[in-house]
Parts: structure tokens; C-alpha cells; sequence
């Protein structure tokens, strides 16, 4: 058994009772808050029994952006990629929770993977431990955010993403903010619903990329099982916190979904919702059969979404390295990473 991936309440029982509760804190606080990964700081009754459980950083790719993206190895050898962004005062972490993706978006690079297994909690939070190593961060020094936007489907891995969450805002570990920590889903409706349940639970960003139903199952054929309508009624009974807000993200793709009356009918389907809006102008790549629309579209777009709802346009970070969002795709030889502009 790894000791990334377990709470404190995992270790003071996994402990017992070859070593006291107290140790099995000094454990917690040595693997998350000051992540030593020495392995003396295992209490020596219970030496050799378990394992750290730390992720192997196989390659790493530097975009001219600054952006990271790291293939971390897993235990069995399968790899997934874990991005680290850095922008003025503000560091953000993009984390896997599977590898591969089940959900055949026809825009993302992932989608073609297919998936292979979800991602443990520890493996999860193993990301997150590495990419701070790395980079000295430190969620109480300097604000980071975690977003759950890498490889996979969150909400098909709900209960693992849930413990890592636990895990990551422990104020005895890692400390980050509940609100800090955001999963994007393509819309599971039943798991969006368990999601709201949940006492920790990372902020809801939906997937929603087209304006009405036929085009979202174009692009989107999940929506054939879990329709737009009944999307945006499970949004309308998610409970939101204080200034908690649902985050709609709009792949934009040129010439499909990137018309005046796009627009029009996605502020019409978002009334009445507390939200926000996340233009995407499509990241490009190998065997993406779309193109990336013009930044005068896309400020056309972004302008009449604006007259109601608040609209942001999501900067591009690593394409170059393909680490922007919908291209992880494992690129992991230098001869697979090629200019795209």
C-alpha cells in the first residue's frame, strides 16, 4: 500500500497498532506538507511494509510560454500528463484522473487514446506533489489552483477524484483552498448530481462546446445518452457555495460553432444560471478534423455571450509542446512534436 493517496484517518488505522497516531501524523505531515519523501521519515515498526508511492517523471517538454508538461509513469508502466501553467501572480496545475478518456469528443486529441484505467487517488495527488516539488510551490505562499482538465473523464472516476480532493485541502497537508480545485466534465448527469452531494468537492465546470442539441451530438456523442437539456436542469439544481459559480466551456471551432446565432442561443440556454463562460479557440492537432477559428470571430463571439453572461477567452498555453487543452495525447519522442503555430 502507497502512503500518497491515503487521509490522515487511512494511515492513524493502517498504523495501528505497531505505531501511535501520533507518528501516523508525523507521517501525513512529512508526505504532504512538507513533502519529504525520505524514506526514513517511515516510522521503523512499519519500514518496509509500505511504499511512498511517488510518480516517476518519465520526460518533460518546456513550451517558449513557459508552460510544462510532464509524462509522469505510473506504477505499471502506463504514463499520463500532468501540465504546470504560470502566470503573473498565480500558478495552476492541470491534472489527469484517468488514462486515456472514454468520451469520443471529435475536437481532443485524448478522445483517441481510448481509455485504459482510472487513475487511483494517490495517483492523482501524486501529480499534483511532483509538479510542486519541481517548482517550489506552495499553496499558502503564492495562489495555485488545480484544475482536473487533463486526461480522462473526472466524473467516471468520482470517488477516487472526491479522496484526492479531501486529501489536497487538508489544512495539515497540502492546504489548498476548496475553491481552488476545479473538474471539468463532458456532462455525466447522475454523477453531477453525486458530485453535489459531496461535503469537499472541487468547483463544476461543464464541457458545453454547441449551441443546441444536434450539434453538440455531433461533436460531443454523449450528449446521445445524456441530452443538453437535462445537462443544464442538473446545473440548475447543483447547489452552489458562496461566490461559487458553474464555469461553461466553449470549444470553439471555426466555422461550426463560432456563429453570431451560436452565440445568441447560448446565452439563451445559460439564463438563469449563476455562471461564467470559457471561450476555447480549438488547440489543433494530427487527426483533429476542425480548424481553429480567427480571433475576430472569436471577439464576436465573446462580445455578444457578454451582453449577459461574463465571458472570458482562455489563453492558449503550450501548443507547442501540445499541452494545451484537448491535445494531451502522450507525445513522448521529439519527432512527435511539431510546429503548429
Amino acid at each position: 500500500m502507497d502512503f500518497i493517496g491515503m487521509e490522515l484517518r487511512d494511515m492513524e488505522a493502517a498504523f495501528a497498532p505497531q505505531v501511535s497516531k501520533f507518528h501516523a501524523r508525523r507521517v501525513f505531515d512529512s508526505v504532504y506538507a512538507q513533502r519529504n519523501f525520505d524514506a526514513e521519515c517511515v516510522p521503523a515498526p512499519i519500514r518496509g511494509q509500505y511504499q511512498l508511492g511517488r510518480l516517476k517523471e518519465a520526460a518533460r517538454y518546456t513550451s517558449s510560454d513557459g508552460t510544462v508538461r510532464y509524462l509522469m509513469q505510473l506504477a505499471d508502466g502506463k504514463t499520463v500528463e500532468t501540465v504546470f501553467m504560470t502566470e503573473g501572480s498565480r500558478d495552476t496545475i492541470c491534472v489527469s484522473s484517468q488514462v486515456g478518456c472514454p468520451v469520443d469528443c471529435k475536437f481532443c486529441l485524448t478522445a483517441l487514446m481510448g481509455l485504459e484505467r482510472n487513475l487511483t487517488a494517490g495517483e492523482i495527488v501524486g501529480q499534483v506533489l511532483h509538479v510542486m516539488q519541481q517548482h517550489d510551490l506552495a499553496p499558502k505562499n503564492r495562489t495555485m489552483n488545480i484544475v482536473m482538465m487533463g486526461q480522462g473523464e473526472p466524473l467516471m472516476n468520482l470517488d477516487n477524484v472526491l479522496k484526492a480532493t479531501r486529501i489536497l485541502v487538508d489544512q495539515r497537508g497540502i492546504g489548498m483552498g476548496e475553491r481552488r480545485i476545479c473538474l471539468s466534465t463532458s456532462g455525466l448527469i447522475p454523477k453531477i448530481d453525486e458530485l453535489a452531494l459531496a461535503e469537499v468537492r472541487p468547483r463544476l465546470a461543464i464541457s458545453l462546446n454547441a449551441s443546441s442539441e444536434e450539434q453538440r451530438q455531433e461533436i460531443m456523442p454523449i450528449t446521445k445518452k445524456w441530452h443538453l437539456a437535462d445537462l443544464l436542469e442538473a446545473c440548475r439544481r447543483f447547489p452552489l457555495k458562496p461566490k461559487e459559480h458553474i464555469f461553461f466551456e466553449y470549444v470553439v471551432l471555426g466555422g461550426v460553432n463560432d456563429s453570431d446565432a451560436d452565440a445568441e442561443r447560448v446565452v439563451e440556454l445559460l439564463q438563469g444560471l449563476t455562471c461564467k463562460v470559457n471561450l476555447i479557440p480549438l488547440n489543433p492537432g494530427p487527426g483533429i478534423p476542425f480548424e481553429t477559428p480567427s480571433e475576430e470571430r472569436v471577439d464576436a463571439f465573446q462580445r455578444i455571450i457578454m451582453r449577459s453572461v461574463p465571458c472570458y477567452v482562455r489563453k492558449p498555453r503550450g501548443r507547442d509542446i501540445y499541452a494545451a487543452c484537448g491535445q494531451l495525447n502522450r507525445m513522448n519522442q521529439s519527432t512527435d512534436l511539431v510546429s503548429i503555430g
